[in-house]
């Protein structure tokens, strides 16, 4: 028996639908999307957690496995297996591909198989690749051909036209995982008093994530080594004097994807040079946010904060100089060495497997600057994107202490001045914000950013 489709099903069928029109208008060649498989981890049945291809997940809605989608204007046929019977015993019982054809829209099903037949009749079909080697193998056997031909760069393109603006379903979806993100982060900043670990604070802050049945968007960073990046360890003590920075996601269970940052300090209060630094990052998150309006340019907004965060360190005596000379040589990149964002949506880095096809408008490439290098988006701003923001400052060792720079900025720095902010590994702040002509709408500004409220979401 196939339920009646929901009311949430109706309106996920037909965003989905308008999107495969859309598509059309802008692609019209047939189209065959893979969703992917679970990898195992050591033997075939201890898997991995799934995760579909994202450009699968936008016009088919679920994250299906070992599935694919055919879009030939506007029409979308699916190819699954129906679950075996032998799968209820260990999985319970699962949709019918029947019923999840009627849940998204799809004008025909048929078993996977049949997908071998419709890529052999004539005329050209584009995709995407996917990360996952095995359904890639599959993918390029079924097409006849390695995945890169000149159509599957214009499909590329194409997707991503559609895909940096969002649609209402999309932001619905956003919204949700921008809201349980913020509780999470606040279940981190209340745990704090009785934390020993790293890993008591990233247990309190991805507990609710997953008791409101979503997932991380990515590995949870939460750490007192601020300086690393991209952190992913979680072993050390947390103690007074310390900093704490999260960077913490949930996703939906329909893919989509919150990314927020914030540092807090271990003690419940920032110390005076804490405190120092962190007004000089958040007058740079501020900055960047009130710059955000469709058709300005994201680098513009990355060097607007870079000028606020450099503003903020000759202030403090940390850099010394003018203002424009420190920015012309990079002196800001010692301590901001990333871009200030980046896209979001159903990848916590948007389409970012396309390349810089997603980030940088058409006839635009990375720069070798030490202030560019790691700028994840160059392209002017439209009504409907969501983007992060997220300045820092970081003291690196790699960096700092690296010879060559020491030499090139030996007088653009106060070394003995920066020598006093030991306590301040690193600092991040970062929201996520939709672009719209009415302004900049902060999707996470329930989530304070203020030292003083942050302070008080801390203290026992």
């Amino acid at each position: 028996m196939v339920l009646s489709p929901t009311r949430a099903d109706a309106d996920l069928a037909a965003a989905l639908r308008h999107r495969r029109q859309r598509l059309a208008q802008q692609y019209a060649a047939p189209v065959a999307l893979w969703s992917g498989g679970a990898a195992a981890r050591n033997f075939p049945a201890n898997r991995y957690p799934f995760r579909a291809s994202s450009h699968f997940l936008y016009f088919a809605g679920l994250p299906l496995q070992n599935a694919v989608v055919y879009l030939d204007q506007g029409h979308l046929t699916l190819f699954m297996d129906d679950p075996p019977p032998s799968s209820e015993l260990w999985h319970g019982k699962e949709e019918p591909r029947s019923a999840i054809a009627q849940r998204i829209g799809a004008d025909a099903a048929y078993p996977l198989s049949g997908i071998d037949q419709r890529l052999s009749e004539p005329g050209a079909i584009a995709t995407v690749a996917v990360q996952d080697p095995v359904t890639r193998h599959a993918q390029a056997r079924a097409l006849g051909r390695a995945v890169g031909t000149p159509a599957d760069q214009t499909l590329a393109e194409a997707i991503v036209k559609l895909r940096v603006i969002h649609d209402d379903q999309a932001l619905a979806q956003m919204r949700q995982a921008a809201t349980v993100t913020a509780m999470a982060h606040r279940a981190g900043m209340a745990a704090t008093a009785t934390a020993r670990r790293e890993s008591d604070l990233r247990s309190a802050m991805e507990a609710v994530i997953l008791g409101q049945g979503m997932a991380t968007a990515y590995n949870s960073i939460v750490t007192v080594q601020g300086e690393v990046l991209h952190n992913e360890r979680y072993h050390n003590p947390v103690t007074a004097g310390d900093l704490l920075l999260a960077d913490v996601g949930a996703e939906t269970a329909l893919g989509w994807a919150a990314d927020v940052t914030r540092t807090w300090p271990i003690s419940g209060q920032f110390s005076s040079t804490q405190r120092d630094i962190y007004e000089v990052v958040l007058a740079a998150h501020d900055a960047a946010i009130a710059a955000l309006a469709p058709g300005v340019e994201y680098r513009d907004i990355h060097w607007r904060a870079c000028r606020t965060l450099t503003e903020g360190l000759v202030a403090l005596g940390i850099l010394t100089g003018k203002v424009d000379d420190l920015l012309e040589q990079d002196a800001h990149a010692l301590f901001f060495p990333h871009g200030v964002g980046h896209l979001l949506g159903l990848d916590v880095h948007d389409m970012e497997d396309l390349g810089d096809v997603a980030g940088y408008a058409p006839g635009r490439r990375r720069s070798d600057r030490f202030g560019l290098g790691y700028l994840r988006l160059d392209r002017p701003l439209q009504a409907g994107m969501v983007v992060t923001i997220e300045p820092g400052f970081y003291q690196v060792p790699a960096i700092l202490n690296d010879p060559q720079r020491r030499s090139r900025y030996q007088e653009m720095v106060n070394w003995p001045k920066l020598s006093q902010l030991a306590d301040v590994r690193g600092i991040r702040i970062e929201d996520d914000v939709l672009i719209t002509a009415a302004g900049p709408e902060v999707l996470t500004a329930e989530l304070p950013t203020q030292a003083t409220a942050i302070e008080a979401l801390v203290a026992p």
